[in-house]
């Protein structure tokens, strides 16, 4: 009985957890979060402060494994962290099918992180994911929920969708949380690039 409690105790409370807010265009304009300096001033964007390198490992929708040193093969990494119940998240997963195909993977790539679906858990969740990535054309690779991705990048995470952008060795550079349009996150993505 307590084997079968653990099972489904952790994958609850990490979709639980994720599952808090939706936030979009049309919620609340997108924000960039800021980082704590040493001296406590919250005033520096995540790329300006000395940053560590994210660890993680997760299986994509077709079961393979995708971990941090996914990073390494391109300039600027996009996590776009969404929920298959979120509207704003699946309104903005079109454009970012396009986004990719318009950059070379040595400069840009797109990962997305199914917020509400845990690995290895509810089949039925799955090919709903499945559909919905299919339906939208967001031709990337999306990971499952799981516990190395929610300690590594998501235990902070309190709403849907939020964007990491990570460089080459895993460090993130920004974070947004909302949903915007494929010009604005072209904007943001050459504006990175050009520091980078």
């Amino acid at each position: 009985m307590y084997k079968m409690r653990k099972q489904y105790l952790l994958p609850g409370i990490l979709a639980a957890m994720l599952l808090c807010g939706c936030a979009g265009k049309d919620a609340a304009q997108p924000q960039e979060k800021e980082v704590q300096t040493e001296e406590g001033a919250a005033s520096e964007k995540a790329e300006d402060s000395a940053a560590e390198a994210v660890v993680f490992e997760g299986q994509d929708l077709e079961g393979n494994t995708i971990s941090q040193e996914v990073c390494a093969g391109s300039k600027l990494t996009m996590i776009n962290v969404w929920a298959t119940y979120c509207n704003p998240c699946l309104k903005e997963m079109p454009e970012l099918g396009e986004l990719v195909q318009e950059y070379d993977a040595a400069d840009f790539q797109l990962i997305g992180i199914v917020s509400d679906v845990v690995e290895g858990q509810d089949e039925d969740a799955l090919a709903y994911a499945v559909g919905l990535v299919e339906e939208t054309g967001a031709a990337y690779p999306h990971l499952l929920l799981n516990e190395s991705l929610y300690k590594g990048l998501l235990a902070e995470v309190s709403a849907v969708p939020t964007t990491f952008f990570l460089n080459e060795k895993g460090e993130v550079l920004d974070v947004v949380v909302g949903a915007m349009d494929k010009t604005h996150w072209k904007e943001k993505i050459d504006g990175l690039l050009e520091n980078l």
